[in-house]
């Protein structure tokens, strides 16, 4: 699998299961609620079956400077690479089992015990089909588009005349640099801004969120919708953190839709939590 091209063997036995055209007896697998589910439908998708992509990944060593702020590009590479990898293999799966697209991806990385510097990036979703084999739907280049929007959203975006070409995330792991012990016995006893921090986790951010914009660009998009960014350490050393931007990035049906045309959204307040 070095080259994110071959799906396992156990893999391929599941796909066969799965309802499609000329098997009609299969079985669909989805990780939608009730409620996702009947709404995909109703938006005049069928769900096939749940599109998996996974990838271990080693990480490679770089050291900063204990006063210095800086991106830590060694680090930003792989963990980019691993999560393109991850979702190329979902892409993949979605391919082979026939899929329109993948709706609700969740995008997760773990560590493992094995070793610090070894982390499992796991791409997960709902590979859908249009009811009427409508030829739009599709991602760039004619591959499956993929959209880590819940069913819910994903009708509601299809009602208001847009649809999901790709996930798109940019990443930037960045060393935050220490401040000088003058420095901070100044600082004790007085309210004030430590502007290093400040712009050091505001140059990350702005990176990370750059990055992102460029795909969805590069994706020829309208726009990117549900962006979240994630802060964390994945346990690395102190003061070294990962910036991660990720979104969906949609495109029009067919004309831009005008918006005193666009359905009111309902409110929707859970019970839950």
């Amino acid at each position: 699998m070095s080259d994110g091209s071959s799906i396992p063997q156990p893999a391929l036995e599941r796909l066969k299961g799965l309802r499609r055209e000329g098997h009609p007896g299969g079985i669909f697998t989805s990780d939608f609620s009730v409620n996702e589910f009947l709404l995909v439908r109703k938006a005049g998708f069928e769900p096939v079956g749940l599109c998996v992509g996974s990838c271990i990944y080693h990480l490679g060593i770089q050291y900063a400077k204990w006063g210095q702020s800086q991106e830590m590009n060694v680090l930003s590479q792989a963990m980019y690479h691993a999560r393109e990898l991850a979702m190329s293999r979902m892409r993949e799966e979605a391919s082979g089992m026939g899929a329109d697209g993948i709706v609700g991806v969740q995008l997760t990385v773990k560590r493992l015990e094995w070793d610090n510097d070894i982390l499992e990036f796991i791409a997960i979703g709902t590979g859908v089909v249009h009811a009427q084999g409508h030829p739009g739907y599709k991602g760039p280049k004619g591959k499956p588009f993929t959209s880590d929007l819940s069913g819910q959203d994903f009708w509601t975006l299809l009602q208001a005349g847009y649809r999901p070409l790709e996930m798109v995330m940019g990443s930037c792991v960045y060393h935050v640099a220490h401040q000088g012990m003058l420095k901070s016995l100044g600082n004790v006893g007085r309210n004030t801004e430590l502007t290093n921090f400040s712009q050091a986790l505001y140059d990350a951010r702005e990176i990370a969120m750059e990055r992102m914009q460029h795909e969805a660009i590069a994706a020829q998009a309208e726009g990117v919708v549900g962006v979240d960014l994630h802060e964390g350490s994945h346990n690395w050393q102190p003061h070294i953190i990962e910036f991660f931007a990720v979104g969906t990035a949609v495109t029009p049906i067919s004309t831009e839709p005008d918006a005193s045309r666009i359905p009111d959204p309902q409110l929707v307040l859970s019970v839950n939590n």
